[in-house]
């Protein structure tokens, strides 16, 4: 009798995932696989969103490489960080985010919790505003960074969009973006891009901001402001208006930022959320619940990305060396776009490219279509997601003028 019970036990534990359905590959990343396993010698990967050097590389930054060395000096244990991560490193995110002598760092309205990238800090203020605050509805931009929609999906949220784009001229269709937000339930969790909009490369002028801004204001929005890529568009400051401006405007929101693209860290998963309080006493307390939330998942971040940038950050010359290297990445970029226009017209492109070049970030959206976009990989070994996004970070000179070709060859048959 007892052999039988088991028996039965066994056979219905093994057919405990039986029926679980296999997930699609990520529509990023899955493409990156697909580049990898690609035996052709000119191929070219235009789709995960990392910097690459003129030779295609990723850069270990000359600023970052002295900080491991330091480190590697040190021989400090490996022990348990604090859940809120390293100290240095969440006071070096709200100075980049809110400058130096920002009110809302002298009152110490705002906390911060180091995070597993800029992903982990969207995730930890999903489920900060779901489980804890009670909010049930998110809006992202159409397009958006897809993750967005998946992580607010799983944490619980009913998830609505607005529009950003606009097909027909590749503009923001700011008109429409602002009668979608009007129309948005009082309470509703906005995502907004703070610089370099993933995946179009379109931003908002300060007066859109401003206009923006007092929509949120008036309708009782909840704003959750994503810049993973700061200092990638016009500079650290400069990227950083529209964080200040939502600052200075007195209401709370949240931050997510990320390091893996400004320091090159992308495996080490820096990054932080920031919340922005009415005062010093609701910020302690929301951190409580974010520690809280933290300790749940993942127990402490890492600490060996989080010590590499705040030994830049905490010394005087290694930032100014890392400063130095972000606009070098940033103005690589911007040569990247301007060539890639004029490749685009010395090949007779039957669309004018110019819209490449008043783009920001390391994105472009082109307009090419799904299938436009099968044709590269296929043709051609380009790789690009299926929305038309590419990377302009993937670009340089050895292989602008291929991809020129091919880019042309797809819109004219």
């Amino acid at each position: 009798m007892l052999l039988f019970y088991c028996w039965n036990h066994i056979n219905m534990t093994d057919k405990l995932f039986a029926e679980v359905a296999g997930a699609p590959e990520d529509p990023i990343l899955g493409v990156g696989q697909q580049y990898k396993a690609d035996p052709r010698a000119e191929k070219v990967n235009l789709s995960v969103g990392v910097y690459q050097t003129e030779e295609g590389k990723i850069p270990v930054l000359r600023a970052v490489r002295e900080a491991e060395t330091r480190l590697y000096n040190a021989a400090a244990p490996h022990g348990y960080g604090q859940i809120s991560g390293n100290p240095a490193l969440g006071a070096f995110v709200q100075e980049l985010l809110f400058g130096k002598d920002s009110e809302v760092v002298r009152s110490r309205r705002a906390c911060t919790v180091q995070s597993l990238g800029g992903t982990g800090a969207i995730k930890l203020a999903a489920d900060l505003l779901h489980f804890v605050v009670g909010k049930t509805k998110a809006a992202t931009s159409v397009p958006t960074w897809g993750n967005h929609n998946a992580i607010f999906k799983q944490a619980g949220f009913d998830v609505s969009h607005y529009q950003y784009y606009n097909k027909a001229d590749g503009t923001i269709a700011f008109e429409q973006l602002l009668a979608d937000l009007r129309a948005k339930e009082a309470g509703t969790v906005v995502i907004l891009h703070a610089c370099c909009h993933n995946p179009t490369g379109l931003d908002f002028t300060a007066d859109q901001w401003k206009e923006v801004l007092q929509i949120v204001i008036d309708r009782g929005l909840v704003p959750l402001l994503d810049i993973a890529y700061q200092g990638f568009d016009r500079g650290l400051e400069e990227d950083a208006f529209s964080i200040r401006l939502f600052a200075e405007s007195g209401i709370s929101f949240l931050v997510s930022s990320s390091f893996s693209k400004s320091f090159s860290l992308y495996g080490e998963r820096v990054g932080g959320l920031t919340v922005v309080c009415q005062n010093a006493d609701e910020a302690a307390r929301v951190l409580s619940q974010v520690k809280q939330m933290a300790r749940a998942n993942y127990s402490n971040p890492p600490n060996y990305g989080a010590s590499l940038v705040a030994t830049v950050a905490g010394d005087p010359v290694l930032r100014a060396q890392w400063e130095e290297e972000l606009g070098e990445m940033r103005a690589r970029i911007r040569s990247m776009r301007v060539a890639l226009k004029n490749a685009m017209d010395a090949e007779g492109s039957p669309r004018d490219f110019s819209f490449v070049t008043a783009q920001d970030g390391m994105f472009s959206f082109t307009g090419f279509t799904p299938e436009q976009v099968e044709r590269l990989k296929k043709e051609y070994g380009i790789y690009a997601v299926a929305n038309g996004r590419i990377c302009i970070a993937g670009l340089n000179n050895h292989n602008v003028q291929y991809v020129a070709k091919a880019f042309t060859a797809v819109q004219k048959n």
